[in-house]
């Protein structure tokens, strides 16, 4: 059909271009209609850009084809043809303040990396699969952050694991625009942060849970290196301690390695019991 048209077309002009050079009204009669019918012809050539389909539609009735091959192509001259990127594209999503699975307000945004993969569904199962896929992101990451912690020891947590938590996201977000025709390639967390409200209340408790973490693991090696001293000089009999001596060690040692300021020497000038 292409083929016709382009000769139909090519026909025409030089037919006309004859007419017009030797005075001949019925040669120039003759190009015009030649060129008239090769136009529903040349009306069928599309061009398909790279990272670009053309959803094909018959009429206005059934889904009739796509074409995904870059360059000039010729379909039925009747057929609708809409355009979709193929190409990998970004969504950003706001910033969304949600409560997290502990009830303490958090904020959270997210950035999705998405095509297209089934064109058809893209154009008739969706009114606009741009903002479908923008409303449900939105609402897959809310329902993510509200269903883990912010931050909780022996549990998953969206502070802790962060992996765990984008590959929860993705699966979601997957599920969600798969009937769009979308496919999700990566999805990541963007922003995490406590609400502003709560921020500074939670920065202090943080806080104070590493420093009892460190005291823990200071007493811990304090206690360590107090058990191999005396092992060691029980051991070299370097020196007879009783259990009085024994305690006072102990509590010397313990002072000194756990305190958080430098310690002051004390010169013992007598003995114990005097």
């Amino acid at each position: 059909m292409l083929g016709v048209g382009l000769v139909l077309f090519l026909g025409g002009i030089a037919t006309f271009v004859l007419g017009l050079v030797f005075s001949v009204v019925a040669l120039m009669a003759v190009g015009v209609a030649l060129f008239v019918l090769s136009l529903p012809a040349l009306m069928g050539l599309t061009l398909v850009q790279p990272n670009q389909a053309r959803v094909l539609q018959l009429l206005g009735s059934s889904y009739s084809g796509t074409l995904r091959t870059p360059g000039l192509r010729w379909t039925n001259p009747l057929t609708y043809r809409r355009a979709i990127s193929t190409r990998i594209r970004n969504h950003e999503t706001g910033q969304s303040k949600v409560n997290d699975a502990d009830g303490n307000p958090i904020e959270i945004s997210a950035i999705v990396v998405w095509q297209v993969a089934d064109t058809a569904l893209a154009s008739f199962q969706v009114d606009d699969y741009e903002e479908f896929v923008a409303v449900q992101t939105e609402s897959a990451v809310r329902h993510i952050a509200g269903s883990y912690p912010y931050d909780a020891e022996g549990r998953m947590s969206l502070r802790e694991n962060a992996d765990e938590i984008t590959a929860a996201m993705s699966e979601e977000v997957h599920a969600r625009v798969r009937s769009a025709g979308v496919e999700v390639i990566e999805t990541r967390i963007n922003r995490l942060a406590y609400a502003p409200e709560i921020a500074q209340a939670m920065l202090r408790r943080q806080q104070a849970g590493a420093v009892i973490a460190a005291r823990q693991q200071i007493v811990e090696g304090a206690v360590g290196m107090v058990e191999m001293a005396l092992s060691k000089l029980e051991e070299k009999h370097v020196v007879e301690l009783d259990e009085e001596r024994k305690a006072a060690m102990v509590s010397n040692l313990l002072v000194v390695l756990c305190s958080d300021r430098d310690t002051q020497p004390v010169v013992n000038t007598g003995s114990l019991y005097q």
